[in-house]
């Protein structure tokens, strides 16, 4: 008998032992294969950790079968995730990952918009992304809105559609601001006439990251996404306390204070947002009208998160603002209204908007997520003689399915999106309700390690009418494809369709205010359709030991037909089509302490109407940017850039001149405090210099397009107090 109990035990020790595995890896940095020694690999389901040694090798024990994801970390580089099925097929395989230094290469930060949550170098959509280091500059260039940190970024062009009121939309690749989706931790933000103001509302103080599509994205995103989208990723809790303070004054009479705050505790966390901003009515030219109106603005953002245990996890949040905007004539704007000066803009607006996220792990590679947000947009739009008021209620609620494989990745789901406006009279006829459901799914394949194919569909279903021409569905394939041709050269290309509902909201409409627009004929309106292409060629490079090289290379082309134009004060399908095509050029070299950046963007956009072709007005066909940062981390910053914007076709017929601007940033940082000082625009260049910005009276003014800035030199200064702070 005692035998027979030492056979069993020690064939039980047998299975035990045949099921555990062993991971073995050796961590180098990717550019340079050198192993990097103290790099960490975590796999958290099993809640086991291991160091590399002096080459880099690690090895990890104990291993149970099953599917697990591998995290690797190291100071300074990108963290790498990757799912490993045990046992493995070659259990003695030494793998080796190469990390990416964080300072070596933008496009190695880990990428929220496509949903997988893999780093960029790996996704065959060409995506871009401004981490939490450059924002952490814009944030004080430019403190109480995103107007600039777009503004900035190549192929992306700021319109302003207020010659009084500074309000302004952005345009991607030449397509009008309403082909383009604005979203905030992946759920839409701002969209139909809540879109008004949006960039003016947004302090980027509480982002962490911001990313870009260019190009058709509908295939997670639905309609509206034909030039592309901006993704606003927020800060979460992490381990250590953070407690940011930002103090701003400018030149312009302006004054900013936002604050921001979190913490995690072991199962719960917060983050808190708040801001102040103001500006005193501002005319620099002596034009007798604001170049910037009077403003105050009120935001708050908390947000809570729920971590249950290791498989669920969510947070709730609530954003709230409320701004009173006045512009136009300056004597009205301080309160000397009288008989002649009583030309004026005013936007009272409140927005109030509820997110909530809760996720699911199912196991090392696989979760479902819920996402929904309700929003309430509440405008006051007043001018002499006429006071356009409305409300929206929208929503977007989700279910997805996110599965990440070695070999494919999977993302299917279902969501749904309404959209209710009424206006009060006497514009009460421009209300209107719609609603979209819609399913996706999308998959990402790694063939082998040099190609890769990214492939989705999406079927919507619109309802903003029951017999109108621009209900019914919309098929939306997309498919893009990575080619890393070698370890310093990959190529990206794709395309695919898009669509966007007949809309009364645009860049034409706001400039109007609503005054003489005439409610959407649904009978006689059929929805925009867009089929898009892109390709580019990536190459990056080590020179030395302290320097980068990346070189990006981007063409693009986009057609839209039946695209939406204003006649007679009424908007219809133009009788053609809309096409835009150009290229982009980003070229980012670091040496050290010292980074140079080099942005070109092309733009050739025509109007094939009725057999006649025309160029697209208010869009310039090139601009170029510079960029030039020393910067040592923690200490000291020290950045200049300028801007050429080059000559654009106007409304009216004429052409608007190209200009050049210059900015100069000084920031001296300490562990808990920042100084920094700013100014913009330092050649003065001003729309007022050229001629007059309007026709007619100064009590019935008619503004011309503004393309070129109107406030001149702008200095601002200020401090970012860090009491508590999780930067080491």
């Amino acid at each position: 008998m005692k035998f027979l109990f030492s056979l069993m035990a020690i064939v039980l020790a047998c299975f035990s032992a045949l099921a555990q595995n062993t991971f073995k890896a050796k961590v180098v940095n990717y550019q340079t294969k050198v192993g990097l020694k103290g790099a960490t690999a975590t796999i958290p389901d099993l809640k086991i950790t291991a160091v590399a040694d002096t080459s880099g090798q690690i090895t990890i024990t104990n291993i149970p079968n099953g599917k697990f994801q591998v995290e690797i970390t190291y100071i300074g580089f990108i963290k790498s995730e990757q799912v490993y099925n045990f046992p493995l097929q070659h259990p003695e395989q030494v793998f080796e990952i190469g990390l990416i230094p964080s300072t070596g290469e933008l496009a190695g930060v880990t990428i929220q918009t496509t949903r997988t949550n893999q780093n960029l170098q790996d996704i065959p959509t060409r995506m871009e992304a401004l981490p939490l280091e450059e924002l952490d500059e814009k944030t004080t260039m430019r403190p109480g809105d995103i107007k600039m940190l777009l503004g900035e970024t190549t192929g992306i062009h700021v319109q302003q559609t207020s010659a009084v009121s500074g309000s302004a939309s952005f345009r991607i690749q030449g397509l009008d601001s309403r082909y383009t989706q604005l979203l905030q931790d992946g759920m839409p933000l701002y969209a139909g006439f809540s879109g008004s103001l949006s960039l003016l509302q947004i302090s980027p103080l509480n982002l962490r990251q911001v990313e870009f599509i260019k190009g058709s994205a509908s295939t997670l995103y639905g309609g509206g996404a034909i030039a592309g989208l901006v993704n606003l990723i927020s800060k979460v809790p992490e381990t250590d306390p953070e407690l940011t303070v930002l103090l701003n004054g400018s030149s312009a009479k302006g004054a900013d204070a936002s604050a921001y705050y979190s913490q995690k505790w072991q199962h719960i966390g917060t983050t808190l947002f708040g801001s102040y901003n103001y500006n005193k009515a501002f005319d620099p030219s002596a034009v007798g009208f604001t170049a910037i109106p009077k403003t105050n603005r009120f935001t708050i953002n908390p947000k809570v998160f729920l971590y249950m245990d290791d498989r669920n996890s969510g947070w709730f949040g609530v954003n709230t603002t409320y701004e009173d905007r006045l512009g136009g004539d300056l004597q009205v704007a301080e309160g000397k209204a009288d008989n002649t000066h009583q030309y004026f803009e005013r936007n009272k607006t409140f927005r109030f908007s509820t997110q909530l996220s809760f996720t699911h792990k199912i196991d090392g590679e696989s979760r479902i997520g819920f996402k929904n947000t309700v929003g309430y947009f509440d405008r006051q739009l007043g001018e002499p003689g006429f006071d356009f008021k409305g409300r929206q209620f929208s929503s977007f609620s989700e279910i997805n399915y996110v599965h990440n494989g070695e070999k494919a990745s999977w993302v299917a789901g279902a969501n749904l999106v309404t959209d209710h406006f009424a206006a009060k009279p006497p514009k009460d006829m421009l209300s209107y309700n719609q609603a979209t459901t819609g399913i996706f799914l999308q998959n990402t394949y790694k063939a082998t390690d040099w190609f890769s194919i990214e492939s989705g569909l999406r079927l919507d279903k619109n309802t903003p009418a029951p017999d109108a021409p621009s209900s019914g569905l919309f098929f939306l394939p997309r498919v893009n494809a990575l080619f890393k041709i070698t370890d310093h050269l990959t190529s990206r290309i794709g395309g695919g369709l898009g669509y966007k509902m007949p809309t009364l909201f645009n860049d034409e409409s706001e400039q109007d205010g609503y005054e003489h627009i005439q409610p959407l004929n649904i009978g006689n309106t059929r929805a925009e359709q867009s089929y898009g292409l892109n390709g580019d060629l990536n190459y990056r490079s080590k020179l030395g030991d302290e320097a980068f090289i990346n070189i990006n290379q981007l063409f693009f082309s986009t057609r839209v037909n039946r695209p939406l134009i204003l006649q007679n004060n009424a908007f219809i399908n133009a009788p053609g089509y809309l096409n835009t095509q150009g290229t982009e050029t980003n070229i980012k070299l670091v040496l050290d302490e010292l980074v140079f950046y080099l942005g070109y963007t092309f733009t050739d956009t025509k109007q094939h109407f009725s057999n006649l072709i025309g160029a697209q007005p208010l869009t310039p066909k090139h601009q170029l940017s510079f960029d030039a940062t020393y910067e040592i981390e923690g200490s000291f910053r020290f950045g200049v850039e300028s801007f050429y914007t080059g000559p654009q076709l106007l409304s009216d017929g004429t052409t608007g001149k190209g200009y050049i601007t210059f900015g100069m940033l000084v920031q001296k940082m300490w562990k808990h405090l920042d100084l920094f000082v700013n100014a913009e625009n330092l050649t003065d260049q001003r729309q007022t210099k050229w001629g007059s910005i309007y026709t007619g009276t100064i009590t019935k003014p008619k503004f011309r397009d503004i393309y070129t800035p109107l406030d001149g030199v702008v200095v601002n200064a200020g401090v970012r107090i860090k009491l508590l702070t999780n930067k080491l």
